[in-house]
């Protein structure tokens, strides 16, 4: 009796619960396709969304848990990874709203493209309080294959195939370069999969300073490539572009904070050591993303490949709060993270909108809606200029408060780039408003000439305006009412052991550095 309970406790399965609630949901929409066919499968996307407001729910419920260590340590269900699993759960609901019409149009199967979307969903929450480099590979590839899946579901579409096979063979190499790296840890810490546990076998190693490096470098290389990171990032605009579209908001936000969770975990866990190096390497990654990701997006006519390249530009915004590496950094990190949700899924539904009526993606074809559709011109334009960081609306605050968690940790000349290139993706975001609020009938083009009537009653269009009206008030909102987001990444950070005290560990450091070059200081000090 006491072995079972020792063994339960350890265990602590009640933790996992959300996932569980996801692949119970999965498990649904699979059978129920098979029992009702596919003239009762409209219900089954409600079932999807219905999973997973459940999940975010227990979620909410399990906040500031006592003991949020699960599955033998392997699995960490802190707030920080939390907020990570709600909001990749709440990223797939909104695109799963998204997606109904669009996959219903191509005459492919819904009901299997949610459970392929609901099984990256349980990997990408899985990542996020991975404790254990096991756990780390099995959910990443959870996520990683189901992501080539839903790439290439538009079988009949010459484009989707060649984004899934172009995804996959770099996103293999990737995996495989992240597994020679976890390789490298399990050596170099005498045999440990847990992360802590690694943290306290390297400190312990001596002369595995060249191995610990090369670890670390590989491992950095498979996280940038989850998080579109130049120079890891050759993959986005193609396969951005020849995607389905609700593939593609998935990947933007979903699979991008699970790579942003897994990012933090481990190396603030296992390379507590390796800190000024693992910082350095972000600040090459951050500098290149934002200025080649800002710089190219001017030039692209195709609105999912812009889309693209402010993805990558926006990473590196992100990263800011990465290379912080203080409370405050890791907390700007999650507030963006919340509000880049809302946003930028709010411009792929008025991207998916435009596409099933037009059928064209170029950003000239956009001259003119709003005469002919003012919701979806208001809608795309609000989450546009948020991305921008136009005030005040969610994505200024959002980028406000990356730049003074940056400003703060004396990453003057980073916080200036990111100023510069925020400035510069104004330019073409507000190029495409500019297109859609043309007032002259001969300035239109000619698919908006020839646009059809507006009928939401088709099937699979409420939802649709639904996910566009959502997102525009909670972009709009979120901004004017921040002060609830920003409680919760801060409690995040702060109730989640690991990250208490980062602050503390750059000065410890440099005290350290500086008593080395300076042996008289101890002296000093206790005078």
């Amino acid at each position: 009796m006491d072995f079972t309970s020792n063994v339960s406790a350890q265990l602590n399965a009640g933790l996992i619960l959300p996932e569980g609630i996801v692949i119970i949901t999965l498990l649904i929409v699979l059978v129920g396709d098979l029992i009702v066919g596919r003239e009762g499968a409209r219900v089954l996307p409600y079932i999807g969304i219905g999973g997973l407001l459940t999940s975010i729910a227990v979620l909410y419920l399990q906040w500031n848990t006592e003991n949020p260590i699960a599955l033998l340590g392997s699995f960490s269900a802190d707030d920080l990874s939390i907020v990570f699993r709600s909001i990749i759960a709440l990223s797939t609901a909104v695109t799963i709203l998204m997606s109904i019409r669009y996959v219903e149009q191509t005459g492919s199967a819904l009901s299997e493209f949610i459970t392929i979307l609901l099984t990256a969903t349980v990997g990408a929450m899985f990542l996020s309080g991975a404790n254990e480099l096991v756990m780390i590979f099995v959910a990443l590839e959870t996520l990683s294959i189901s992501s080539y899946l839903m790439t290439g579901y538009m079988k009949r579409d010459s484009r989707s195939n060649e984004a899934a096979l172009k995804y996959l063979l770099i996103g293999a190499a990737s995996s495989a370069v992240f597994l020679y790296g976890s390789s490298l840890l399990y050596g170099l810490s005498g045999g440990e999969t847990s992360l802590p546990k690694i943290a306290a076998g390297i400190a312990q190693t001596e002369g595995g300073e060249l191995a610990g490096a090369i670890a670390l470098v590989f491992m950095i290389a498979g996280i940038a490539f989850k998080i579109s990171a130049v120079p890891f990032h050759q993959w986005t605009p193609d396969v951005y572009e020849g995607s389905p579209t609700p593939v593609v908001a998935f990947l933007s936000v979903g699979s991008k904070a699970a790579g942003f969770a897994l990012a933090i975990r481990l190396l603030v866990v296992a390379f507590p050591l390796e800190q000024p190096q693992w910082r350095l390497i972000f600040t090459a990654l951050a500098i290149l993303s934002m200025i080649l990701g800002n710089a190219v997006a001017l030039a692209q006519s195709s609105m999912k490949r812009l889309l693209a390249y402010s993805s990558i530009g926006q990473a590196g915004f992100v990263m800011i709060g990465m290379v912080a590496a203080t409370e405050a950094g890791y907390a700007s990190m999650i507030f963006y993270l919340l509000v880049y949700l809302f946003m930028n899924l709010g411009a792929f539904t008025g991207v998916i909108l435009f596409s099933l009526r037009t059928g064209s993606d170029q950003i000239t074809d956009y001259a003119g809606l709003y005469q002919k559709d003012p919701l979806l011109t208001l809608g795309l334009s609000i989450c546009l200029l948020s991305l921008g960081g136009i005030p005040p609306l969610a994505g200024f605050f959002g980028k406000i408060y990356l730049f003074w968690a940056g400003w703060q940790a004396g990453l003057y000349g980073l916080v200036i780039l990111g100023l510069v290139t925020s400035v510069i993706s104004i330019y073409y975001y507000i190029r495409v408003v500019k297109m859609m609020v043309v007032k002259e009938p001969q300035e239109m083009s000619e698919a908006i000439q020839n646009y059809p009537v507006l009928r939401w009653n088709l099937p699979g269009m409420r939802p649709l305006q639904v996910g566009l009206v959502f997102s525009l008030v909670v972009t709009s909102l979120a901004g004017i009412l921040s002060n609830p987001l920003f409680s919760v990444a801060n409690a995040s950070v702060q109730n989640t052991e690991f990250l208490q005290g980062v602050s503390g560990v750059q000065e410890a450091k440099a005290e350290s550095d500086q008593l080395s070059l300076n042996p008289t200081a101890p002296a000093i000090l206790d005078k």
